[in-house]
């Protein structure tokens, strides 16, 4: 087991609410940043059965810790009623921090976080960044993901293909939201083709053996599920015909192996590439979460196929960034950088790949991908971190 060397996230001075799919560490990082807090973890059966049927119970428990400063609420969309004792608490003189963590967004959409509006935030919990567990090589990130329950288990493959397996399927029965589990696993499977490309839900449909309409559905589980996301199609001021279809991935390269069927003609380089974008993914996601920069994440297609992986646009950040599954550099891979730069001067251009050298072609600055993750830090820009990755 390595040892991660902290976290980046950083603790608002109010409540919040702190969303991230099972396993990334919320209660792991609340305990080492609250140790002194009164926690109400709703997933102890006793715990949820005193809430389920009494909510108001928890504002007893509230006033019953006299001086308490904060409050966790773990897991809070089991008894999403909760919510409104803690409206209510909050509005009191002297009222503690609220943290409410959870694992599903469906049932806080539906009304609770609108309900906390102006009175708690809201933060992401995301797998590990590389820079927060150093240790970790390229192909260990690759192959088992960053998900500190997986990463930290003494048999960590094995907690990865259980995390898959079982952990998706627990979940979606007890939101009670798919009647037929076996059709769900079957298109977890067939959404993993999926990851780092298009969403075709016809195609989908037709290989899960269920009607558009429950892909559908199924993709917005995954949603709310906080284990998969999509990146929209950036269009701000387009001088060609863009494409209108988000790019999918799941929120680890680790679950998305785990979940990916393989045969004898399945080779792992080729399952890498797809690997190696989510795992640039979920870094740039996390990247701009627990950062102060205002950037939203974007994928580049046109109509007639020319792409980038991803485009960051913000008040001061405008960046592509292609990544390639290769150690050498060739002219071909610089074609949709090019093409974003004569639409869009103004945007860096960064290509990460497997090699070593710190390249510069065509206005393109080429980077290890390696480097260029662990470089990415919340408290630098983007370019800040591909001039780390260069000095490396």
């Amino acid at each position: 087991m390595l040892e991660p060397a902290g976290r980046f996230l950083r603790m608002p001075e109010g409540s919040f609410f702190l969303l991230g799919p099972r396993g990334t560490g919320k209660s792991t990082w609340l305990r080492r940043e609250l140790p002194d807090a009164l926690v109400v973890n709703l997933l102890d059966p006793a715990q949820h059965r005193e809430l389920a049927a009494r909510p108001e119970r928890l504002a007893a428990l509230v006033r019953g810790a006299a001086g308490v400063r904060d409050v966790v609420v773990d897991e809070v969309q089991r008894v999403p009623e909760v919510l409104s004792v803690v409206h209510a608490l909050l509005q009191e003189p002297g009222a503690p921090r609220f943290v409410l963590t959870g694992s599903s967004a469906r049932k806080l959409r539906r009304g609770g976080v609108d309900l906390l509006a102006g009175r708690a935030t809201i933060r992401t919990m995301h797998p590990f960044m590389a820079g927060e567990w150093p240790q970790a090589d390229l192909l260990t990130q690759l192959r088992l993901g960053m998900v500190p329950l997986v990463v930290n288990a003494a048999d960590p493959m094995d907690t990865l293909r259980a995390y898959a397996s079982l952990y998706l399927h627990q979940e979606v029965q007890a939101e009670g939201i798919v009647r037929n589990v076996g059709t769900f696993a079957r298109f977890l499977e067939v959404v993993s083709f999926s990851h780092g490309g298009v969403l075709n839900i016809s195609n989908i449909a037709r290989e899960t053996g269920a009607g558009r309409k429950m892909v559908e559905h199924f993709l917005t589980i995954l949603d709310e599920l906080l284990v998969a996301f999509q990146l929209p199609v950036f269009s701000r001021r387009a001088q060609r015909a863009v494409a209108a279809h988000p790019k999918f991935y799941l929120f680890d390269a680790g679950i998305y192996r785990a979940l990916r069927p393989r045969g004898p003609l399945d080779r792992d380089d080729e399952l890498d590439g797809a690997g190696l974008e989510g795992l640039v993914a979920q870094h740039l996601r996390a990247w701009a979460a627990y950062g102060p920069r205002d950037v939203t994440l974007h994928t580049w297609r046109t109509r007639s196929g020319v792409e980038v992986d991803f485009v960051g646009y913000g008040p001061d950040d405008f960046w592509a960034l292609e990544v390639k599954h290769a150690d050498v550099v060739r002219k071909s891979d610089l074609g949709g950088l090019m093409a974003f730069g004569e639409d869009y001067p103004e945007a860096q251009r960064i290509l990460l790949y497997r090699g070593a050298e710190s390249l510069s072609l065509s206005g393109v600055r080429c980077v290890s991908v390696e480097r260029f993750l662990r470089a990415l830090h919340p408290g630098r820009s983007l370019h800040e971190a591909v001039d780390v990755a260069s000095r490396a």
